[in-house]
């Protein structure tokens, strides 16, 4: 039975990449993969996934300007929700925010959520070296907090060069989404936002290895964080998906720090490659857990925070 909910999974839509090249491509080093829907349905069907919620990966749109990174934030938009309405059961949509344009992002996060009906927004892990808890995103916390809305971070390549012959996705994307959760924890954002609930990519890279590191050190050097309890319970309060990140080593960490039905599945289909996805979902099919907990992985977890897929994955 395909019961599976998968909340890392990129839409590639041909404008868009054709596009890519033009304005920065990929600075991460990694290559826009072939795509369709086909291809996607296909992957699903091979790996009992019911439901993917769909992204544009990094870099997203940061490479255009102004008025040109608005109207493809909105076209990319409008190319995921006219799947999920073609598709409602099979397909979700995170939209895209013309980030780090705080207005632009304002005004396409109405239009994703009051018309399109988004089911969450996608945010990279860092916008041309800032960081998700800078105050100048202050604003956008308080619209997602408000909305209670889902919030997937994928992480981008960080401001420093890739090494060489290793592309970023490999080393450099774990990192990042680790810098951008310490920031958002120490900065207050995720104590200030409450009703939002944030997906860390890729088992959220080393923060269930090294949350107890950054929540022991940093009161001890910065007065105006909360103490080491309560940090931790800000780190604990993220979501985790499995994409890239379902082997033994990486489940006993997120088993051992992540709240109940907090850790989500995820294939980074069709960046990881089919072959790639699959290895890591028999991993996770073949790593022991409890009944219970193994269907919160696959999908009760996403289904608590996703009220729109509630009725359609069965259990």
């Amino acid at each position: 039975m395909s019961n599976r909910i998968d909340v890392h999974h990129h839409l590639v839509p041909p404008f868009w990449a054709e596009a890519l090249s033009g304005h920065g491509g990929d600075p991460s080093g990694w290559h826009s993969p072939a795509w369709s829907v086909d291809a996607s349905l296909a992957f699903m069907d091979a790996q009992r996934i019911a439901t993917a919620v769909l992204s544009v990966t990094a870099p997203g749109v940061t490479g255009w300007e102004a008025a040109a990174r608005r109207a493809m934030a909105r076209r990319v938009n409008e190319f995921g929700a006219d799947l999920v309405a073609r598709w409602p059961d099979r397909f979700g949509s995170f939209a895209t925010l013309p980030l780090p344009d705080l207005e632009g992002a304002l005004r396409e996060l109405d239009y994703a959520f009051d018309v399109l009906r988004a089911d969450g927004v996608i945010l990279l892990s860092n916008y041309a070296g800032h960081y998700l808890g800078d105050p100048a995103f202050g604003p956008l916390w308080t619209e997602l907090d408000r909305r209670a809305a889902v919030v997937f971070i994928h992480p981008a390549k960080p401001q420093i060069p890739i090494i060489e012959d290793i592309p970023g996705p490999i080393v450099d994307y774990p990192f990042d989404t680790t810098r951008t959760a310490v920031q958002l924890v120490l900065s207050g954002v995720v104590a200030r936002s409450p009703r939002v609930r944030i997906i860390l990519s890729h088992a959220g890279g080393f923060v269930p290895y090294a949350a107890h590191r950054f929540a022991e050190l940093a009161p001890a050097v910065r007065p105006d964080v909360p103490p080491a309890p309560a940090l931790i319970e800000s780190f604990r309060s993220f979501y985790f998906d499995t994409a890239l990140s379902s082997g033994a080593a990486s489940l006993l960490a997120l088993q051992s720090f992540a709240r109940p039905g907090h850790i989500l599945y995820g294939s980074d289909f069709p960046y990881a490659p089919a072959s790639v996805g699959a290895a890591f979902t028999a991993k996770l099919d073949s790593f022991d857990l409890l009944r219970n907990v193994r269907a919160a992985i696959n999908n009760g977890g996403a289904q608590q925070i996703f009220a729109r897929l509630r009725e359609t994955v069965a259990a």
